[in-house]
């Protein structure tokens, strides 16, 4: 905005003066808008009258912009993309950058794929070299890159804003938790340069392919860095620099490798982090990001003669260079001695720009001491880069779940039952019978002996000592609560059908009025049913013995664990018949169904739980790996994709959606899974750290290694007890073992995936490991034991586990041991993972699974060198020798486990056969016990031959249990 001054005498042209500026953004007209409206607040510039109003009168400028057609097309529109690329820092700068002396200008640059064979350059020049001492504010505005811009705050894009955020978020180097001190360090008092400049480019529809394709086949993006001095031009002209020997001007000259793989990842549109600076080097460039040519050194002297303050590139400007350039058959590339480049074996001869002039080799390190001072600093560019829509788009969680109901339909609501007030009463007493029953229960273990010793000579001190103890353990356990629970509904339905209140009430006095009427009924009706449940003194027909969901589970998994497939279906179909809507029920059978190899069964059983209840993420996951088992490729990547976005938080989702992209050679997908997986781990271990500091009083961020006690949940994703679980083999590990010494000390950076072989296998499986109940069932008769996960059993003292180590938990649980082969070896050549105690313990499973005892053998031996005090490992060492007739060793090791102070993850099954051992060797000895086990065992029919033969001919041995001889 200028104004116009009246003419004074004897002066031939009117005196203009500039008030402010105002900066319009024209994005609008690259959106599709042919016109449009706005108010660009007015910025004064130094010496404007308006100057000494700004804090006072805020002025703007109404502007209406139109053209005569759109810019773009509709398919321009939809097909193009909008590229935002925004320069904020480089910290921790080489010292010798000072800012006295001859001024430099600091420029950062970038090529991007543009319209056709060109590519364009994004320049940020004029970087603020800062001393430090303080960090930057945040948040604080993006600035135009435009040269001409005077006025004070009129350079700060509106409404685009530097935010931050913490390191463990970004997406480049320098981002774990051990980075965190460097970092704090560089970013408050160490030298930066400071751009916070954004550039924008617009993308039509070829570019954008070219821009996908170039980011999948050079997955790295060379950012370059240098600094060129500055010479002052006189008065009223722009400074340039000088033109003679340009090229001697580039001074520390270095690059940044942005790994840009990222954007491909479906629905990802910004990637943001820091990454180093390192030398530019030919060669290395070249290996990295097959780029040939440097972006300030060989694409002409426009680049750095036309570097004029705060400029920017225009996407019509020359091009940088050609990227398909046809090879010159008159002039060969070769150095200043005649000999070929080291490009020889590259794509034909690269020319600078500007001129003829083959590009001559990139001198080596010595020779850029330099750029060499960017890695002896520690120097990192942090660099923003977002599109405006993603290039690859990723399905919404509402297609996702459209695509899950198709494929499994909802199991209708179950029909509402209705009755009257004489079933809610019945109801009601059927649930206090329950209640008084296991009440009773509880009470005979508690003091089932001492009323035995003392009959009827107990007193009344005694019995009230009794209920007091029996109240409080009801009540530290939750049974107290499960028991109000479990009676809560039936007193709903009283209210509504026999009292028909429905309705809130109208006062308070209302309400206390209908609770002591309700009371009193309540009361009634408990002794009515009481006294219907009280024991008469004669003899009748034996009593049905209930057995519970959680006896049922227990029953089940002694079966397996015997090899008794038949009886332990029938335990489960048991459960299922009670419960056909408790979907932890089909999952257990599922489970179990994998076990005995029927994959089409257990596929139905998956399918069943998900009908029940869409959203829950262990039934994706589990239909999920059977999809894959079944090869039905197309439904696994709906249910994993399904469960990461119900669950975004869930490590064992991504890595499962990892595995299967490996299995589909879509190597770009399975990084941003396994990526995903291991920063929600990360996510999951500070915060844990930070909770537990809290607790102490202290917060202080996990360092990489650090230990974390971790929750064990279950796999249908309730919290429990810790369990383990028998498993079956259908591919060997062997090669694992022999590759372990090889690759324990190999520190590779990436993931390396491998193919497992399948042979068949001729052995039956056996099923003696790992199968742990809840030992403590007293603590909590509410939970189910189906809800108990695989957690972690291998070691008491276990590092942290990795994202395989967590998914190998997972599959073993639910007897997925085809995909537990492929994730071993993940594992294995993991560089947080790698052998360790909990891979070998899984490791001898296998072969113990195989009865391959010798390979069994030999991977506890490793497991016992690396936790030698680990009781799971004396725990499987028993089941090793009690599988292969060595019951004296299998005694010693079982003994020696159930020594330690900490429990083993098997303890349930380590009891069973110690027991039976000490049975061979004749030490049970207790007569009373037996005779007392024996006379309930008749009492109550048992109906097993086979078991009642075993049990005289043991009696017959000892010469004793059965009171009728």
């Amino acid at each position: 905005m200028t104004e116009v001054l009246p003419k004074e005498k004897k002066q031939k042209d009117e005196k203009t003066l500039i008030l402010g500026q105002a900066v319009v953004d024209l994005l609008p007209l690259l959106e599709g808008e042919s016109s449009f409206e706005t108010m660009a607040p007015l910025h004064p510039v130094p010496g404007s009258p308006l100057e000494p109003l700004r804090l006072s009168v805020k002025c703007s400028l109404e502007v209406k912009v139109f053209v005569a057609e759109p810019l773009l097309t509709t398919a321009q529109i939809l097909g193009g993309n909008l590229l935002k690329v925004t320069l904020e820092a480089a910290y921790s700068v080489p010292e010798s950058f000072i800012p006295v002396g001859p001024l430099q200008n600091y420029m950062v640059g970038l090529q991007v794929p543009s319209v056709g064979e060109k590519d364009y350059s994004i320049l940020f020049k004029n970087g603020t070299l800062k001393l430090g001492g303080e960090r930057e504010p945040v948040p604080r505005p993006k600035k135009w890159p435009i040269a001409n811009i005077l006025a004070p705050g009129a350079n700060n894009i509106p409404d685009a804003f530097i935010i931050g955020g913490p390191y463990e978020e970004e997406d480049g180097e320098l981002n774990r938790p051990e980075d965190r001190e460097f970092r704090n360090q560089a970013e408050c008092i160490k030298k930066r340069i400071i751009w916070d400049l954004e550039s924008r480019c617009y993308l039509d529809p070829p570019a954008v392919v070219s821009f996908q394709k170039r980011i999948a086949d050079c997955r790295f993006w060379p950012v370059e860095i240098t600094r060129v001095p500055l010479t002052i031009a006189p008065k009223g002209k722009a400074a340039k620099f000088d033109k003679a020997d340009d090229e001697s001007q580039l001074s520390f000259h270095g690059v940044a490798y942005v790994n840009m793989v990222p954007l491909l990842y479906p629905g990802v549109k910004r990637i943001r982090g820091a990454f180093h600076v390192y030398p530019y080097l030919d060669s290395t460039v070249y290996e990295k990001t097959k780029c040939s040519f440097s972006l300030f050194r060989d694409t002409g002297h426009n680049l750095v003669q036309n570097n004029k303050i705060g400029g920017i590139n225009s996407p019509l400007s020359k091009p940088a260079v050609s990227k398909n350039v046809k090879e010159d058959k008159t002039v060969k590339e070769k150095d200043i001695e005649g000999k070929p480049r080291p490009g020889d074996m590259q794509p034909p001869s690269i020319k600078s720009q500007s001129s003829d002039t083959p590009l001559e080799v990139e001198p080596p390190l010595s020779h850029n001491p330099e750029g060499q001072q960017y890695v002896e600093a520690g120097t990192y560019i942090v660099l923003e880069i977002q599109l405006d829509k993603a290039l690859v788009p990723k399905r919404m969680p509402e297609e996702l779940a459209r695509r899950v109901k198709e494929m499994i339909p909802p199991r209708p609501p179950l029909t509402r039952r209705t009755g009257g007030a004489q079933k809610a009463v019945s109801d009601y007493h059927m649930q206090v019978k329950n209640i008084s029953r296991a009440i009773l229960d509880e009470y005979h273990r508690m003091f089932g002996k001492q009323v035995a010793k003392l009959g009827s000579d107990m007193d009344s001190e005694t019995l009230e000592e009794q209920k007091c103890q029996l109240n409080y353990e009801l009540n530290c356990s939750g049974k107290y609560f499960a028991f109000k629970e479990q009676l809560k509904h039936a007193v709903v339905r009283i209210v509504r059908e026999k009292y028909l209140k429905t309705t809130s009430f109208e006062s308070q006095e209302e309400l206390q009025t209908f609770i002591s009427e309700l009371y009193v009924f309540l009361v009634d009706q408990m002794h009515v049913a009481l006294n219907q449940t009280m024991p008469d003194d004669i003899q009748g027909t034996v009593p049905t013995i209930y057995t519970s969901s959680e006896q049922l589970r227990l029953f089940a998994f002694e079966a397996e664990v015997n090899e008794n497939f038949e009886m332990a279906a029938v335990y489960y179909e048991e459960r299922l018949v009670r419960e056909p809507q408790n979907l932890e029920h089909w999952l257990d059978y599922g489970a179990f169904c994998l076990l005995t190899e029927d994959n089409i069964k257990a596929q139905e059983c998956f399918q069943k739980a998900l009908s029940l209840n869409q959203n829950h993420i262990q039934s994706l996951l589990l239909c999920g790996v059977l999809a894959v088992l079944m090869e039905n490729y197309e439904q696994a990547e709906i249910f994993f994709e399904d469960a990461t976005c119900l669950e975004p938080t869930n490590v064992v989702a991504w890595t499962l959606l990892g595995l299967y992209y490996e299995i589909q050679n879509n190597d770009i997908r399975m990084e941003m899974a396994f990526h995903e997986a291991f920063k929600q781990l990360q996510a999951r271990m500070l915060q844990a750290q930070i909770m537990k500091q809290r607790s102490i009083g202290t917060v202080e961020y996990i360092e990489e290694g650090g230990k974390v006690e971790e929750s064990s949940l279950g796999p249908w994703g309730i919290t429990n007890g810790s369990s383990a679980t028998a498993i079956k083999v259908e591919a060997p590990a062997d090669d694992f073992l022999e590759e372990s010494s090889k690759l324990q000390s190999d520190s590779r950076e990436h993931i390396i995936s491998t193919q497992s072989q399948d042979p068949t296998i001729s052995q039956k499986p056996s099923n003696i490991l790992l199968k742990e109940m809840p030992v403590k069932k007293e603590t909590s008769k509410c939970q189910d034991s189906s809800t108990v996960l695989y957690p972690s059993p291998y070691g008491v003292s276990q590092t942290p586990a990795t994202i395989f180590m967590e998914t190998i938990r997972f599959l073993m649980k639910v007897n997925a041991v085809q995909y537990v082969q492929r994730v071993l070896a993940h594992e294995l050549l993991c560089p947080q993972g790698g052998p360790s105690c909990e891979y070998y313990l899984v490791l001898a499973q296998t072969h113990l699974l195989k009865k391959d005892f010798a390979k069994a053998e030999e991977c506890l031996q490793q497991a016992a060198q690396m936790d030698y005090l680990n009781p799971n490992v004396w725990g499987v060492k028993g089941h090793l020798y009690f599988l292969s007739g060595n019951h004296a060793e299998a005694k010693a090791c079982y003994e020696r486990t159930i020594s330690f102070v900490v429990d083993a993850s098997e303890m349930h099954f380590i009891f069973l056969r110690l027991g039976q051992i000490y049975l061979e060797e004749k030490e049970a000895g207790r007569q009373l016990e037996a005779e007392q086990a024996y006379k309930y065992t008749m009492k109550l029919k048992l109906k097993d031959e086979t078991l009642l033969a075993e049990i005289h001919m043991v009696q017959e041995t000892v010469g004793f249990g059965n009171p009728s001889f």
